[in-house]
This record gives structure tokens, C-alpha cells and sequence, in this order.
């Protein structure tokens, strides 16, 4: 049995490396410094960013509702929702990443794109200008979704027009010495399939600190790669093997200690019970003589009326 443990760790342990080797080609994509919004760009894209905005939020509560079905969605789900697709760390904003800002005259459009992108200063644009577009109203839009269950058209124009008021000026033109932005650069499946998984474990324990590492840092590591380091997997089997003996020992004594508990528990409880009958008994004893000395007064005192009568 222990041969088998020892055996699957190994597999375990192997299939790790496996896979980070596999995502180091990707891991200098991972670790780019993070691009920031340009903040002077969103007026010529809100309207637009707002109408896209309108749009997702129609066909994730259509996906919501059919995959639930034939439950209703609730106005929690949809709270959430609203509250996460403006947000690039959630899924309910991937959205953005399909989209190009592109420059046309003096207009800047924004351009669909059939794949996900890499996140660049035009993809944290358009984030800002959603968010700015939401604002503190994510708990609105959502009441007026759940409530009246618009049609497309009709959320388009609410949302745009009638609340925030986004898309009731035509956009200012944009000036003629603006730089450029990046060029829209696909992101690679692996990339797109290994950020998507990392993500979904951010709720586990331990997977918030969870990085990307390249090939380079991976043969840096302490014994990563040396030949020397097998002469330590007897130590580790020894460790192991420790390991278990601890860890069964302070199992069993966790039980101890819960027998223990369990027994005083009852213990007290017994000793309350006794106690509190004795106190009752006496209580009765006690009401038991009041009584036969109210009783015998009683009579005593009506013997003694009759007497006189006499």
C-alpha cells in the first residue's frame, strides 16, 4: 500500500512539471507590466461602449435563463451579473476582449473581433468607460432587467438614453494629433484556456497566489533539474512516512480528546438534572407543609367560630 502512495506522488508530482513546462511558452505573455486605460479616449467610445454593454447584458440573462431553466433567474443572479461585466477579472467580462478600438477620421469605432485578444491599454479603455457607464447603478439596472424583462431595443434605449444619458450628444471628434493605440493581437488558445482556469480556481484555498512561471525560472529553482537532487528522495520518503505517522497519531488523539469532551458533556448534564430534581423536590416539600399549615389554621380557626356559637 505504501509502494502505491509513494508510486502516485511521483505520477502526481510529474504530471505537474509536465504541465508547467507546457505553459511556460506563454508565461512571458502572462507576466507583460499591466496596461492601464487612456482615460482621454472614453468620451468617443461611451455611447458606443454602452449599446455593447446593453447588448451582453441581454444574452447573458437569455444564456442565464436557458440554462437554468425551467427555474426563473432571479434578480440576485441578475445583480451579479451586472456587477461583474463590467470587471475584467470575471468571466461576465470577456466580452471586452473581442472588441478593437480602431480609429476612423475623426471617430474612433469599435470593431468586433471573431477571438479573444491580449489585454491592452484598448481593452482596460473600454473597462473604464463600462464601469463608468454602470457606475454605482448596478442595482437599478438590474431591478429595471428583472422587473420589465426588456427586449433588446428597449434596453438599448433605457440604458443609454433615458438613464445614464450616455448616447444623448453625439461623441466630441477626436483630435488630429492623437497617438495611436496597439494593434489588436490575438491571444493564443493556451494562454486563453490557462487564464480561464486560473481564474476559476481563485476561489480555492491556496489559488489566490497562484502565478505563472517561465521555463527559465523553472530550471532556476533550487534542485530543479540536478542530478544531485535524487539522492534526497530517500530523505523525502522518510519524511513521508513521518508525515503519515504524525498526522495518524494527531487523528487519533483529536478522537481522544472528543471521547473525553463528549463524556464530561454528559457528565454535566447528568449532575444538573440530579441537581435541579432535588431542588425541585425540595420546593415541593416546602409548598407541601405551606399548605397543610394554611389548611389546619383554617380549620382549627372554624372549630373554634362553631365553639362560640354554641
Amino acid at each position: 500500500m505504501a509502494k502505491q502512495q509513494n508510486l502516485c506522488l511521483i505520477v502526481l508530482q510529474l504530471a505537474a512539471v509536465i504541465i508547467l513546462l507546457s505553459c511556460a511558452q506563454i508565461a512571458d505573455c502572462l507576466k507583460k507590466p499591466e496596461s492601464v486605460a487612456r482615460k482621454e479616449d472614453i468620451p468617443y467610445i461611451k455611447c458606443q461602449v454602452c449599446e455593447k454593454l446593453a447588448s451582453e447584458l441581454y444574452l447573458q440573462v437569455q444564456k442565464k435563463e436557458t440554462q437554468i431553466s425551467p427555474k426563473k433567474i432571479t434578480e440576485y443572479q441578475i445583480i451579479e451579473m451586472v456587477e461583474n461585466i463590467c470587471n475584467l477579472k470575471k468571466e461576465e467580462a470577456d466580452w471586452i476582449l473581442k472588441i478593437d478600438i480602431v480609429e476612423q477620421g475623426d471617430k474612433l469605432e469599435l470593431v468586433d473581433q471573431d477571438v479573444e485578444g491580449q489585454c491592452n491599454s484598448k481593452c482596460k479603455t473600454i473597462e473604464r468607460a463600462c464601469q463608468e457607464v454602470v457606475g454605482f447603478s448596478d442595482t437599478d439596472i438590474a431591478e429595471y432587467i428583472y422587473a420589465r424583462r426588456p427586449q433588446l431595443e428597449s434596453l438599448v434605449k433605457y440604458l443609454c438614453k433615458d438613464f445614464t444619458k450616455v448616447c444623448n450628444k453625439k461623441p466630441p471628434p477626436v483630435p488630429k494629433d492623437r497617438v495611436p493605440g496597439e494593434p489588436f493581437v490575438p491571444k493564443p488558445d493556451k494562454e486563453a484556456e490557462m487564464e480561464k482556469m486560473l481564474r476559476s480556481m481563485e476561489g480555492l484555498p491556496g489559488a489566490p497566489g497562484m502565478k505563472m512561471y517561465s521555463r527559465e525560472e523553472l530550471m532556476n529553482t533550487k534542485n530543479f533539474g540536478d542530478e544531485d537532487a535524487d539522492e534526497d528522495d530517500d530523505e523525502d520518503s522518510d519524511e513521508d512516512a513521518n508525515f503519515r505517522s504524525n498526522l495518524g497519531k494527531a487523528f487519533r488523539e483529536k478522537a481522544e480528546k472528543k471521547a473525553d469532551w463528549n463524556e464530561k458533556v454528559v457528565k454535566r448534564i447528568t449532575d444538573a438534572g440530579k441537581t435541579l430534581k432535588t431542588h425541585a423536590n425540595k420546593v415541593s416539600h416546602r409548598l407541601r407543609n405551606w399548605w397543610r399549615s394554611k389548611t389546619s389554621a383554617g380549620s382549627k380557626k372554624k372549630s373554634a367560630v362553631n365553639k362560640a356559637e354554641l
